[in-house]
């Protein structure tokens, strides 16, 4: 069955409540990250290279931005076809709500999802960082006459909380699922695995649907694919697992996310951009190469287009248009850049600095969103793991400082723990 049957739909609907204020002004597969990309770009890119061309993603909230980055990016000329379109929550003779979960989401595009003709439906999280080649996975579903399979990782007891546990037959179908178990005894009965490190199957929250099924199983007030439709499919279908043991991280978390990018700029990363046969895509942007004078670098990620004069960076990702000012700081930093250059001779009515990092400040343990304006001699330091805390130009989120989009920090600022 070739791959133009497969339809892939990337799930981006939700508020991303778990990275705001990242989310704050974007859907969260909008977000940047490695300096250059967003992360749609993951799993529309993993489908395109694994020869998948049909590929729907689902929004409502925040999407603006999404949708400008999906038309900008993804287009396919009349000799190859195929699609990257959005599928907007709307309202509808037979319905009038936001999608309430996973699984509605995918409902209320039931119509749609038929008309393309495909006898396979891949679901896939836009949250998510891998490499993973969903042919093989394919070939899996269909040689076990699959209803449902579900993409399975190995894992730890430590773990085990912050997924769906799956419990594994001899013949690879899968018997039992327990969500997020909380206690160790819930576990019981669902080791999958002689390693006793990673005694445990998770799901990776890939999910591949005979469509057929898919309808049958989405006939119901299910909401949610993992608390809901996975366990009921197990009871009722033919679910088996694909084994995957690639590198995979589920970066929806602040903390998950920040510590994914900045393990990017390590010498030899778990995950890297840098792969010539299955590349990861976004928006060409025709930036100039970055300037740089009199700067230190190291285990630095610097995207293109950035000016950096006189600065000691270490450990950071650097984002398109970066402006970095004389004798700045920057360790463990997150720099996601901006959306345009600022001429250097316009004077802002309120006196706010101009974008970019002013000279003199010290940026440690932070993510700076785009088209932030921080003054001159401002000092931002990490605060202790666990820490949230809101103020009116900056945020702490697990102990990480975000600065939110087009936020302005005022010369002299300082934000630390101590302070």
């Amino acid at each position: 069955m070739p791959l133009q049957d497969v339809l892939g739909v990337i799930l981006g609907g939700g508020r991303g409540a778990r990275l705001w204020p990242l989310t704050k002004l974007r859907a969260k597969p909008a977000v940047p990250i490695a300096g250059k990309y967003r992360l749609v770009d993951i799993p529309v890119s993993n489908c395109l290279n694994s020869g998948i061309h049909q590929i729907a993603i689902l929004t409502q909230f925040n999407s603006v931005s999404l949708h400008r980055h999906i038309a900008r990016t993804y287009q396919f000329d009349s000799f190859h076809p195929g699609f990257v379109q959005v599928l907007a929550a709307v309202q509808t003779f037979t319905s009038e709500d936001w999608y309430q979960g996973t699984a509605d989401a995918v409902r209320k595009q039931l119509f749609e999802i038929h008309v393309t003709g495909a006898k396979d439906v891949l679901v896939l999280a836009g949250d998510h960082l891998y490499r993973m080649d969903y042919a093989k996975m394919a070939e899996c579903h269909w040689s076990n006459g699959a209803d449902v399979t579900i993409g399975v990782k190995p894992v730890s007891r430590e773990d085990a909380p912050r997924f769906g546990i799956l419990k594994q037959a001899g013949d690879g179908q899968l018997t039992g699922f327990i969500e997020k178990p909380s206690d160790t005894d819930a576990l019981q009965g669902f080791v999958s695995r002689d390693d006793p490190d990673f005694p445990y199957l998770g799901s990776m929250g890939i999910y591949m649907f005979r469509t057929d099924t898919l309808f049958e199983l989405l006939n119901s007030d299910h909401a949610d694919f993992g608390s809901n439709v996975i366990p009921a499919a197990i009871h009722s279908h033919r679910v088996f697992g694909y084994y995957f043991d690639g590198y995979w991280e589920d970066i929806g978390t602040m903390r998950a996310f920040y510590e994914a990018n900045l393990k990017l700029a390590q010498p030899d990363p778990s995950f890297d951009f840098y792969d010539p046969v299955r590349p990861i895509y976004t928006r060409p942007r025709f930036l100039p190469g970055s300037r740089i004078y009199d700067v230190e670098l190291d285990r630095v990620l610097l995207a293109d287009g950035c000016v950096v004069e006189g600065a000691s960076i270490r450990h950071s990702i650097i984002g398109v248009r970066s402006v970095i000012g004389e004798d700045v700081q920057i360790s463990d930093t997150v720099v996601m850049g901006a959306d345009y250059y600022e001429a250097e001779a316009r004077q802002r009515e309120d006196g706010s600095p101009p974008i970019g990092i002013g000279r003199g400040s010290q940026i440690q343990g932070a993510i700076v969103d785009k088209n932030t304006r921080i003054g001159p001699g401002v000092r931002v330091e990490p605060f202790p793991r666990g820490t949230d805390l809101d103020a009116d130009h900056w945020f702490v989120r697990d102990g990480i400082v975000v600065v939110p989009k087009s936020a302005v920090i005022p010369p002299g600022t300082i934000i630390s723990p101590n302070a």
